[in-house]
């Protein structure tokens, strides 16, 4: 008689159900999620009505989610084509006609596009290069006032000269922009080759400071700028014959009421001519990043004897910096000085210089999305959340409003603590944040991100960090050939 002695096979084990973190990665539950936040925050911006007393306070937690939502997708784990088609639908059509809703988000929106392209531009000089340029909004200042002197009605010599130009040379007048930027940026770059550190950013401040005391001063004994007063009547592009009748239908599609369709036009073309240029900065800057130019600015960033040595042209790369970054602030600043229809001296001040700066660092030094992350983060808090906030506190200081539990009277908050007023402070205490917490940058470069944090990295990863910079990335024969 025999027994069977075989052992049952075990039970299989149940599949662990996975955490939150790896749910929400896998990429068809966050596409949903992505497409469920935009149909929430979209629905919200739509149904805003300026004549509501929390308009102010709901605007501002709407709309920077909404502009934020380009990083949120790139950060997803979707795949490269499908978040490609999903920013060109956000930013092509959804932005377009929310600012059909309202032409203030439009405007803003323009403003970040802006903004981001002349970060992009310094970001070429300090992230790059390390080159610490405090002057670089007089690059932007002199391609704005060419294009305003060029067709302002104010009686310049232009006018009695008879030199202006019409509308449609605003489109030459770009790439004109851009070689005069490029040729200042050189001539800036020329007395200032053997200066680094302190002492290039004072220089360049000196060279931003000029520039916008001649703008002041010009008008005598011949007008060239009007002096303080500023150049008015700047022409803007002409619109496309369809561009009009176009608009107007979408509204009337989309059952908008639209009460003059031309501004609303005028925006949108400028709307699509600021991502158009933004789209070509960002392809030139990473192509320049990842070429033996891009290497050899890394290299002199991170010492320029050692760059020398190795056979790094440093006279040329410096120059090549100051030229490209001052090249893109050029083709910026005809599209200011037409969006604006106004330029004025004060329009360039130190302020700029250090907002564009604070840009930079925010984003992340040497990375062009952060650099784009930060330019709408420091643009929104300039002129949305902060202002947001003071005319919320005004509105609700007109009806009396009364906060529940303290008992408080808002027509008692004191003007001096309005939210406005403390740009530069929460600008600093940012700075400060960001200094302490996260020194290089919200989406830094990944070199970058290695330097700042190569005091924790392994022997052999430090090994591995120093050797491409000055030696492997930087090769002399590919800088000679370009």
């Amino acid at each position: 008689m025999t027994m069977n002695t075989s052992i049952p096979a075990p039970a299989p084990a149940a599949k662990p159900t996975p955490p939150l973190r790896d749910w929400i990665r896998q990429p068809r539950v966050a596409g949903t999620l992505i497409v469920s936040y935009l149909a929430v925050v979209i629905f919200i911006l739509v149904k805003l009505d300026r004549g509501t007393v929390l308009f102010p306070l709901w605007s501002t937690l709407t709309f920077p989610p909404f502009i934020l939502s380009p990083f949120v997708i790139m950060a997803s784990p979707l795949r490269m084509r499908t978040k490609a088609i999903m920013i060109a639908i956000l930013v092509l059509i959804l932005m377009p006609v929310i600012g059909i809703y309202d032409g203030g988000y439009l405007e803003l929106s323009i403003q970040i596009a802006i903004y981001a392209g002349l970060a992009l531009g310094l970001n070429i000089v300090v992230g790059f290069a390390g080159l610490l340029d405090l002057g670089y909004i007089a690059f932007f200042a002199v391609v704005a006032y060419i294009w305003a002197m060029f067709t302002s009605n104010v009686a310049t010599v232009f006018v009695v000269g008879h030199l202006l130009v019409p509308a449609w040379a605003f489109y030459l007048f770009i790439p004109i922009g851009v070689v005069v930027a490029a040729l200042i940026g050189m001539l800036l770059g020329l007395p200032v080759l053997r200066l680094r550190g302190d002492y290039l950013a004072i220089v360049t401040l000196g060279f931003g400071e000029m520039i916008r005391v001649l703008a002041r001063n010009l008008d005598q004994p011949v007008n060239l700028t009007n002096g303080s007063q500023g150049l008015s009547g700047v022409l803007r592009p002409p619109l496309p014959g369809f561009s009009i009748d176009f608009t107007a239908s979408i509204a009337k599609t989309l059952g908008i009421t639209v009460a003059n369709v031309t501004p609303v036009t005028q925006q949108l073309l400028f709307y699509f001519i600021a991502i158009v240029l933004l789209r070509i900065i960002v392809l030139v800057a990473r192509r320049l990043d990842d070429s033996p130019i891009g290497r050899a600015w890394t290299a002199i960033r991170e010492d320029e004897v050692a760059a020398i040595a190795m056979g790094v042209p440093l006279v040329r790369m410096k120059l090549l910096a100051f030229a490209t970054g001052a090249a893109f602030a050029g083709a910026i600043g005809v599209l200011y000085a037409a969006k604006q229809t106004f330029v004025s001296p004060e329009s360039f001040s130190l302020d700029q210089s250090i907002s564009i700066l604070a840009m930079v660092i925010v984003g992340g030094l040497g990375g062009i999305q952060g650099v784009i992350l930060g330019a709408m983060i420091v643009t929104l808090l300039n002129l949305q959340i902060l202002t947001n906030f003071s005319l919320q506190i005004n509105a609700l200081r007109n009806i009396d409003y009364v906060v529940p539990l303290i008992n408080f009277h808002i027509r008692d908050w004191p003007p001096q603590l309005e939210p406005a007023k403390y740009q530069r402070f929460v600008f600093g205490f940012l700075l400060i944040v960001m200094m302490i917490f996260r020194p290089e940058g919200l989406l830094p470069s990944a070199r970058r991100r290695q330097e700042m944090h190569s005091n924790q990295a392994e022997p052999q990863e430090l090994a591995r960090l120093e050797e491409p910079v000055v030696a492997a990335e930087v090769d002399p024969r590919h800088l000679n050939e370009g």
